[in-house]
This record gives structure tokens, sequence and C-alpha cells, in this order.
């Protein structure tokens, strides 16, 4: 954990996570449908953490965790990174960091940050303070 601690995921229930990826599916025709091997276990560890206090950088590695887990036939990566983005969007930053910030969180949750990208995001995290 870096950085203060608050329930950064409480307003994304499993609810919201299968109503994003539904929305994500209709926008471009796609089968909204859990996977028989991972939404179980998905939705098991998104209900049992998403209302916990943790970092910021705690809250993208559990996005980061559920979309490998692969919950929902397609769109996982965009489902998560949909929901961490909306919480940066809430950090009310100023334009260029909001920008930033939702960049490094939506990379690292993809899993296609870099190192450099993974580092500036948790020296963010810890200036949070």
């Amino acid at each position: 954990m870096i950085g203060p601690q608050r329930q950064w995921l409480a307003d994304y229930s499993w609810d919201f996570v299968t109503a994003q990826n539904a929305v994500l599916c209709a926008a471009k025709n796609a089968l909204h449908k859990p996977t028989s091997d991972g939404h179980d276990a998905t939705k098991a560890l998104w209900e049992s953490h998403y209302q916990d206090s943790m970092g910021l950088d705690d809250a993208v590695d559990l996005c980061r965790r559920c979309h490998r887990l692969a919950p929902f036939c397609v769109y996982n990566g965009n489902t998560f990174t949909a929901i961490i983005r909306d919480v940066v969007i809430n950090l009310n930053l100023k334009s260029d960091q909001n920008q930033i910030v939702r960049s490094l969180a939506g990379h690292i949750v993809a899993g296609v940050a870099s190192d450099e990208e993974t580092r500036a995001f948790r020296e963010f995290c810890a200036s949070l303070g």
C-alpha cells in the first residue's frame, strides 16, 4: 500500500461491474456473458475486497487481478480499466495530471504498463499522502 487508505472501489459493486461489461459489449455488439472458468472466482475476489480501505495502488492491482481472471467472455480489460479510470476522475486533479494518471492506471490494469509507468504511478500514489 502506498499513499492514503480509502474505500476507492466501494461504489462499484459486482452488479456495477457486470453492468459496465454489458454496456461495453452492447456498444460493440459483442457477447455479454460470464465465463465458466473465471466468473465465480473473480466475483468472489471482488466482493471480498472492493469495499476495503486500501491504497490507490492496491485498488489498481485488484482491478488488474480481476481482469486477468477473465470473468466475462469479452472486454475484461476494458471493464476494469473503465472502473479505475472513473476512480481517478473523481480525484479532481488538474486536467493534464488527470489524463496522465488515468492512462498510467489503465495501463497497469490492462497489464501493458512499463516499469517506468508503474514507478511513476506509485510515486503519484505516494504523493496523495
